[in-house]
């Protein structure tokens, strides 16, 4: 079950004056707030146009999204997986690779194609390297559609 309780963040001091500190008690908190220096600082308006998460996400990827993240999953998530994917070829052998790839398509994040050679094209593409045992005929072997 999900808590639905308010999320509250402090960026200044907090006091808290008494013996005992009971949350429904809020005469003995007091909040810190600073205080403008000048009539300037108290009028700093917030700007209108703030991007929203998804701009922010599309802008800080100029490459591409790994095509085969499944049609199910959210936009939010997207890049998330490509990064995840990303890593996975970076950091792992064929045999890892292959086995994480098929793990991610039972969680139904990824859609593996049917063509080998389009899965490992796509996967060079990512980063993975296609020199020293990591050619396609090693692919291959452990590649499970």
């Amino acid at each position: 079950m999900k808590n639905s309780f308010p999320r509250v963040s402090f960026t200044g001091p907090i006091t808290v004056n008494g013996p005992m500190f009971d949350i429904h008690d809020n005469q003995h908190i007091h909040f810190n707030v600073p205080q403008p220096d000048s009539e300037k600082d108290a009028t700093l308006e917030e700007p209108s146009n703030v991007p929203s998460s998804h701009d922010m996400a599309s802008s800080v990827h100029t490459e591409e999204l790994f095509h085969f993240v499944h049609p199910s999953v959210e936009a939010k998530d997207e890049w998330r997986i490509h990064d995840e994917v990303k890593r996975l070829v970076r950091r792992n052998g064929i045999q890892e690779i292959c086995r994480y790839l098929q793990q991610m398509k039972n969680e139904k994040k990824v859609l593996l194609p049917q063509s080998l050679s389009v899965a490992y094209n796509e996967l060079v593409r990512m980063g993975m390297p296609s020199k020293d045992g990591f050619n396609e005929r090693t692919f291959q072997k452990y590649y499970r559609r």
